[in-house]
């Protein structure tokens, strides 16, 4: 199975450290972002990897060579012309990917989610992708019914809602960042250009089985704010 890591953002959370760096460099306890989560895969057998490329792309292909992928099979999506969001990022990385399924991650979360865990329930249930939440606080939330299956999209802190599917008793789940994705979901997405995934879920679970791995419990953090750097380092200090 191979993975993408979303590195291709501007990182406008994270300045000023932004302004001369790429965020996934950006460091917690000695290894940036990146390299974390290139470690991470390979803890469960991925070590073919794209990542696409953006902002201050020349700094986070140097690393990369540098430290020899820090022993994975890393390929560049360089999309130093147009950032494309995750869902054109993933359009256009798609030759890279391979057939069947693939991780997904944002270069900017921390997790001990086991990932192994999740691929099983996502090959088990023959999802078209997975995602990875928890019930922890937010203001936007993806909505699942009984069975986890995607039936809408919430903000609430605008009121803004999208129901894909007509359900009854929808519980809402925080996003982690991670997704589980079986490359049809790339055939059958209608959207072109600069995208969010998001909208692509929204727009296929209501025909197709878009499915949650709730990991609540397990250590997860969102890097995306130079003060999140201290709250990453004592979570995970090794």
């Amino acid at each position: 199975m191979r993975a993408i890591i979303f590195c291709a953002g501007l990182g406008t959370r994270f300045k000023p450290w932004t302004d001369n760096h790429p965020k996934a460099l950006a460091v917690v306890n000695g290894r940036s972002l990146l390299q974390r989560n290139v470690e991470y895969l390979q803890q469960f057998g991925i070590t073919e990897i794209v990542v696409n490329v953006h902002h201050f792309a020349d700094q986070i292909e140097q690393a990369i060579v540098s430290a020899n992928g820090w022993g994975a099979a890393i390929t560049i999506s360089d999309e130093r012309n147009e950032v494309l969001e995750t869902g054109g990022g993933l359009l256009k990385a798609a030759s890279l990917l391979g057939q069947g399924d693939f991780v997904a991650l944002n270069v900017d979360i921390l997790t001990d989610l086991d990932l192994g865990a999740m691929i099983k329930a996502h090959q088990t249930r023959g999802s078209l992708a997975t995602l990875a939440v928890t019930a922890r606080k937010t203001s936007r939330y993806f909505l699942f019914d009984e069975s986890d299956q995607l039936c809408g999209w919430r903000n609430t802190a605008t009121g803004d809602q999208k129901i894909s599917r007509q359900r009854t008793n929808l519980t809402e789940k925080a996003f982690s960042g991670a997704h589980i994705i079986n490359n049809r979901l790339l055939d059958i997405t209608t959207q072109t250009g600069k995208f969010s995934i998001v909208d692509v879920y929204l727009e296929l679970s209501a025909n197709n089985p878009i499915t949650a791995f709730d990991h609540t419990g397990s250590k997860l953090v969102d890097v995306g704010k130079p003060e999140s750097v201290a709250i990453a380092e004592s979570m995970f200090p090794w």
